[in-house]
């Protein structure tokens, strides 16, 4: 009844009050311990398993505030406050009531910090109950049950008093079957920045708003000329579409002072959406179907930044740290990040329609160190984006953002505190309010630090929110609406401050660097893969009439491969790379020599075909085609050469067939090598091997067949004297036998004898020759002993 007259009357400030029961609770504590020996004592548990799981004391109880109203309150306003009850032990909890508990004014930022971490109810810190009208009486919680509750206080009956961050705590006092006596079962605590006017001097507040994702998109297009995106997956549709993450985040940006901080991989793939695109699945690809949900995002987007300040990371965000510690001493890896900061502000003057700002890098939650910092501004970037838990002050206050690092370079050291307090799960409500309340009592606390000193702030958050996420830094943002303690300011006016000259500007070595962060980083083999995928493109567009639709999607692949987004899934960053270079390797078998088998050469000279196919749909030129001769003594190429020369160009979907001439000097295989060169002599795709039988036609191989012919034609001229004697002895003895009226039997035997001779001695006509051993000519390729064309 007492502090029920008090609140209504002139009574003592909440915190005149706490000191006051601190003190007669610090004179009672000898009596409260002896009183509560007893039931301790009483209440042994029957097995000590459950004593340790069972929840006791001030945790007997969760206290969950999910709202808290106004959130930075005026003097006239009523603050409500609602929240949630739950008995998480055994027994139920009688004759309980929820108290609001408002403390005095906390020192500085360490003890904001100090509170937020406490758990249990602590007598000499925790402040004491509101009390009075200000309770809600609970007669019974059952074991597991919940209840909710809610506050509703005049801000006039807290009786604050200076400005500055009050601890504010909601506690459920009670009783149970075991320790039947009135005691703190569970509290929660939270803050409430007391500033009814505006300050002095105002806090210059710059709060970055990142639009960054995962690398959705292949290396692979179709073979259409538009060349239709090929993606890894279509997830990012539900991010792009209402409720999903970076819907909520150009819903909720377009309506704050913040500055956008995008990738522009990200653009570039929501663009690509926004026509036809294709999707990966299993061996195959589909169509993909999230249009209309692209264009809706990007339409929004636009107009979101329109008159807003955009920073521009590099294309596909690369993760400056894995590059510094383990990239740089791959040669060629520091030459990917150059490209990717050209194309960035491109990308996004074409699809936004604004110009970005460059000037930036962001390693990884700020984290600095000499090696980062180096290639961080290798690529032109002077600005680079680090955090107070890097570069740390030894200072009473909180120093300006902007300070100079050496080499021209500026670091914008972010604050730690601010920048990680939306980084749990903020889709419980209690959680959400709690990151609210203890973002804006920590600027206040940075205002009040030197009121007669305005400073510069930058509040640089995880790279991707959560919806969730989101929706809680918006608000958090709304509750600085009133300018009384802070002000808001963009990016690129925050670098350019006045810097603090008492402020650190010692990069920390290489080894100060997180390990926590280091065991995250891109592993060698990944600037590795990385190198040789670039060299192998590198040696593929020089032949292309077309290079253009190949370097582009394979250049922005290589960037995507030292995303900062692969932090923490390097089994997927694996499989990407290698897939990456898999397919640029099939695309460079398309464009080959055809396998030839063995020839014979049979002749002193003739030529060689040697057959180049183009598979690819695009036409290819500047390559050379080289023969060698391994035995240029029995077999030479164009004019007593070991090797010989051709340029080889070929349209799309083509083969064309190389023909050099060659020359044998003596008999015997020759094996041939064919390799294709680019023009400037490297050599392009596998060589292709074949041997050359050379069979000679000598002089003395001549005169046999000379011999032989002289010999048929003596044989025909003596079978052409045989027959015509045959043919003169028959018509002589028909002669006589006419001549003659009667012959004995024996005369006409004898004449019959002597006409059967005559027929023996008559050769038969021979045979003609076999017809020659020879065929159509086939298109198929040669087989064994193929014999070349002269």
């Amino acid at each position: 009844m007492a502090e029920a007259a008090d609140i209504q009357g002139t009574a003592p400030s909440p915190a005149r009050r706490w000191l006051r029961r601190t003190a007669s609770l610090a004179a009672a504590a000898p009596l409260l311990a002896g009183l509560l020996q007893v039931p301790v004592a009483s209440a042994a548990p029957a097995t000590g398993a459950v004593a340790e799981k069972e929840p006791s004391g001030s945790r007997t109880v969760d206290v969950s505030l999910d709202t808290m109203t106004p959130s930075a309150p005026l003097e006239s306003d009523t603050l409500t406050i609602s929240g949630t009850v739950t008995n998480n032990s055994r027994q139920a909890v009688t004759a309980a009531t929820v108290d609001l508990r408002v403390g005095p004014p906390l020192d500085n930022r360490s003890s904001i910090d100090e509170a937020a971490g406490r758990t249990g109810y602590r007598a000499d810190s925790d402040p004491a109950p509101l009390g009075g009208a200000y309770t809600v009486k609970i007669p019974r919680l059952g074991s597991g049950l919940s209840t909710d509750f809610t506050f509703s206080v005049p801000v006039a009956k807290l009786g604050l008093d200076d400005p500055g961050v009050y601890q504010l705590g909601v506690s459920l006092t009670g009783r149970t079957s075991s320790q039947a006596y009135d005691r703190v079962l569970g509290i929660e605590r939270t803050f409430l920045p007391w500033q009814p006017e505006a300050t002095t001097k105002k806090t210059q507040l710059t709060f970055l708003w990142p639009l960054i994702s995962s690398a959705r998109v292949s290396a692979e297009t179709g073979p259409d000329d538009q060349q239709t995106p090929v993606f890894e997956n279509d997830d990012l549709a539900a991010e792009l579409a209402p409720g999903g993450r970076l819907e909520r985040m150009v819903a909720l940006g377009k309506e704050l002072p913040v500055t956008w901080v995008v990738d522009p991989d990200l653009l570039a793939t929501v663009d690509a959406m926004t026509r036809s695109y294709s999707v990966k699945s299993g061996t195959d690809t589909e169509p993909g179907k999230n249009q209309a949900v692209a264009e809706q995002w990007l339409s929004s987007l636009e107009k979101a930044v329109a008159g807003k300040k955009v920073v521009a990371l590099p294309f596909a965000d690369p993760d400056l740290a894995s590059l510094a510690h383990r990239g740089k001493d791959v040669s060629g890896s520091l030459g990917q990040l150059k490209p990717a900061t050209e194309v960035a502000r491109t990308t996004v003057e074409t699809i936004l329609h604004v110009t970005p700002n460059t000037d930036f890098a962001w390693p990884v939650e700020g984290a600095v160190d000499p090696a980062i910092v180096d290639v961080a501004t290798s690529a032109g970037a002077r600005k680079v984006i680090a955090r107070s838990d890097s570069l740390r002050d030894d200072l009473s206050y909180t120093p300006t953002a902007a300070r100079p690092i050496g080499g021209g370079t500026t670091a914008v050291v972010a604050d730690a505190t601010l920048s990680t307090v939306f980084q749990s799960d903020l889709s419980r409500a209690e959680n959400s309010t709690l990151a609210v309340q203890r973002f804006l009592a920590q600027t206040l606390a940075i205002t009040l630090q030197a009121p007669d000193k305005a400073r510069s702030i930058v509040v640089a958050p995880q790279r991707m929110p959560t919806a969730a996420q989101a929706q809680t830094m918006a608000t958090a943002l709304r509750g600085l609406a009133p300018q009384r303690w802070s002000q808001s300011l963009d990016l690129i006016a925050a670098s350019a401050v006045r810097p603090d000259p008492r402020a650190e500007t010692d990069v920390p070595s290489t080894s100060q660097y997180p390990q926590k962060l280091r065991k995250r980083e891109l592993p060698v083999e990944a600037f590795r893969d990385m190198k040789k995928t670039q060299e192998e493109l590198d040696g593929f567009e020089v032949i292309l009439t077309m290079p253009y639709r190949v370097v582009t999607p394979f250049g922005n692949a290589i960037s995507r491969m030292m995303s900062t987004s692969w932090r923490g899934q390097a089994p997927a960053a694996a499989l990407y790379r290698i897939e990456v270079l898999d397919y640029l390797q099939g695309l460079t078998e398309q464009v080959r020599l055809i396998d030839k088998s063995d020839l014979t050469l049979s002749g002193r000279s003739a030529t060689i075909p040697v057959t180049v196919q183009n598979k690819l749909l695009q036409g290819v030129d500047n390559l050379v085609l080289r023969l060698t001769s391994t035995k240029p003594t029995r077999l030479q190429l164009n004019d007593g050469a070991a090797m010989a020369e051709a340029p080889v160009k070929i349209d799309g979907g083509h083969s064309q067939s190389v023909k050099f001439t060659a020359a044998a000097n003596a008999n015997g295989p020759v094996s041939m090598t064919a390799q294709l060169y680019t023009e400037d002599g490297k050599p392009y795709g596998r060589p292709m091997t074949f041997t050359v039988k050379v069979s000679e036609i000598t002089p003395t191989v001549m005169l046999v067949i000379a011999g032989g012919v002289l010999l048929l034609v003596l044989a025909g001229v003596r079978m052409y004297s045989q027959r015509k004697r045959a043919a003169a002895r028959n018509a002589e003895a028909e002669a006589k036998a006419e001549s003659e009226d009667t012959e004995d039997s024996e005369g006409a035997e004898d004449g019959a004898e002597s006409g059967t001779e005559a027929a023996e001695g008559d050769d038969p006509e021979q045979p003609s020759d076999p017809t020659p051993d020879t065929g159509p000519e086939s298109g198929d390729p040669s087989g064994t002993g193929e014999k070349v064309d002269r």
